[in-house]
């Protein structure tokens, strides 16, 4: 797909702005080359520098039309889908680019890409063939199409598009293409197992509500945002099924923690009236997954409100999901109570948890900019007083 002069072009001009690149066009010395083709090709290898940092290296790896590059899946957590699954047979129902198939496949000894678009499974199977995936069949089809004719495999892959035919972003699952509500029947005929991923914007008790046979839910984030709810379905299972909550980091132990809804109903949590001398702020994956009481419970720390989400302790709880701040001082926004833990500071990161300011105008109030060491936490305790909580992290 890549010719020689392409692939040359391409390393030359890789740290090029490609729209000021798109201004030579004219000049370009090979017209029966697609030169929209070619700025697609730098800009495509120039996002995935950090998004799929092991295909970087490659000259020989297409990059799909914008749209496509941006709904695939990251490196980071296409690796921890591919981590939950193994054995005999795969098939990705809704292809895209291959990226979650690529890091898939290598788990199982068979493998199936399934694509509707023509054009992009082209890129897909040159692709695998790249990256030396030589067992991944490729089939340019229609994903239910494919669904209901196939022979039973070990696993089933389905991330439906979560654009409407008019290109706008989609949520719940009976808007999503495929429609899992009206396919769902044929995944246990098809397949043991079936990993589902979804909207992170979805509400997981209501998906709950709507998919069968769900053994467990991973709730993904990376670099503190979540990225990807994934549902894994077992024709099997019967039970309440278990919520992961995980923050990938890079070069380091994943932070993960996994409970279910009836633990987090039935946890008993101390609320406080003061703050210690540490200050815990949760993952953003267990906020996402309503995991209040118990986070609290595990790590024997005090809640300051049911709604702040905020957690306290005199004793430091280094295995926390999230982030601690060593406590410096708590004041309200009386002008005298903030006027000696604010002197000398110009700027802050401020956060609010159930409070009646926005950040901007808590910022505009205390006369701050935004960055530096110090953290300021605008909350409520539990007898219902305002606070502003000011740490540092790193300081532990």
């Amino acid at each position: 797909m890549l010719s020689s002069e392409v692939k040359r072009f391409i390393r030359e001009h890789l740290d090029d702005d490609v729209r000021l690149l798109a201004l030579r066009a004219a000049s370009f010395p090979h017209p029966e080359i697609d030169f929209h083709f070619l700025l697609n090709q730098i800009a495509g290898r120039q996002q995935i520098k950090n998004k799929i940092p092991s295909w970087y290296p490659f000259d020989d790896i297409v990059y799909p039309p914008r749209l496509a590059l941006e709904q695939c899946s990251s490196e980071a957590t296409a690796r921890y889908k591919a981590s939950l699954l193994s054995g005999d047979s795969f098939v990705d129902l809704t292809g895209g680019w291959g990226v979650d198939t690529a890091f898939i496949a290598p788990h199982f000894v068979r493998a199936a890409y399934v694509e509707k678009q023509a054009g992009l499974s082209e890129i897909a199977a040159h692709n695998f063939s790249v990256l030396g995936l030589k067992h991944i069949t490729v089939d340019t089809a229609d994903g239910v199409d494919y669904l209901r004719k196939m022979h039973p495999v070990d696993c089933i892959y389905l991330d439906p598009s979560r654009r409407s035919v008019s290109g706008r972003k989609v949520t719940l699952i009976e808007d999503c293409e495929p429609d899992l509500t009206r396919i769902q029947g044929y995944v246990p005929e098809k397949s043991r197992r079936a990993l589902v991923k979804l909207s992170p914007m979805l509400d997981i008790r209501s998906a709950l509500q709507t998919l069968k046979k769900v053994q467990a839910v991973h709730v993904v984030a990376h670099k503190n945002e979540c990225k990807e709810l994934l549902f894994l379905l077992d024709r099997k299972f019967e039970g309440e099924p278990l919520i992961t909550c995980v923050d990938l980091k890079s070069g380091a132990e994943n932070l993960t923690l996994t409970f279910n809804f009836t633990e987090e109903r039935e946890a008993t949590v101390v609320y406080t009236d003061s703050v210690g001398e540490y200050l815990y702020e949760p993952n953003v994956s267990l906020l996402k997954a309503g995991f209040y009481k118990t986070v609290a419970l595990r790590y024997r720390l005090s809640k300051l409100h049911p709604d702040s989400h905020l957690y306290t302790s005199n004793e430091w709880a280094p295995h926390f999901p999230g982030r601690i701040f060593r406590v410096e001082s708590v004041f309200s926004l009386n002008k005298r109570e903030c006027k000696i833990p604010l002197a000398g500071t110009d700027r802050a990161n401020i956060s609010v948890r159930n409070f009646p300011l926005t950040v901007a105008e808590l910022r505009k109030k205390l006369k701050l900019q935004e960055g530096g060491s110090i953290y300021l936490f605008a909350t409520t305790l539990a007898s219902g007083k305002r606070i502003i909580i000011k740490g540092e992290s790193g300081k532990l």
